[in-house]
């Protein structure tokens, strides 16, 4: 495994909600474009009590599936303790022990890092582990 990138695409919380998801796609597209990737993991959605956040993270899923079915990219999800356990050990890990760990996995500075960036790393991480042993725990669902 070798992380090729972490970065973040970041949206102030000014944007209208479209400029938001036009930025997001935009984002995906450009990542796949450079690195053409097999496949995409994402978080499972999880159900808050806010049901303002619920819908606008609704959307911003929707807008990265969307990003991703363009190009015919399968998409599977974990949930976030399974991803955290499968990089750290402990599905309740925070995003510092999280980078820490992935930090001396993979020999690169814990500052090179987002702390952003952290729960995807590990979904990443998770679903590799899965993929090279399925007959373990299974593979994610497929979206």
């Amino acid at each position: 495994m070798e992380i090729l990138d972490c970065g973040v695409i970041r949206n102030k919380p000014t944007m209208p909600h479209t400029e938001c998801l036009r930025r997001l796609a935009g984002g995906i597209n450009e990542l796949i474009s450079l690195y053409s990737p097999d496949c995409a993991v994402l978080e499972e959605p999880f159900v808050g009590r806010n049901a303002k956040t619920a819908i606008i993270l609704g959307m911003a899923r929707g807008g990265i599936l969307t990003a991703l079915a363009t190009h015919n990219i399968p998409a599977f999800a974990y949930t976030p303790s399974v991803a955290k356990r499968a990089a750290t050990g402990n599905g309740s890990a925070d995003k510092n022990r999280i980078a820490f760990l992935l930090a001396a996995e993979f020999g690169i500075a814990v500052e090179n890092i987002p702390l952003d960036s952290t729960d995807a790393l590990a979904l990443a991480m998770c679903h590799i582990q899965r993929l090279r042993f399925p007959t373990v725990a299974g593979v994610g669902k497929e979206l």
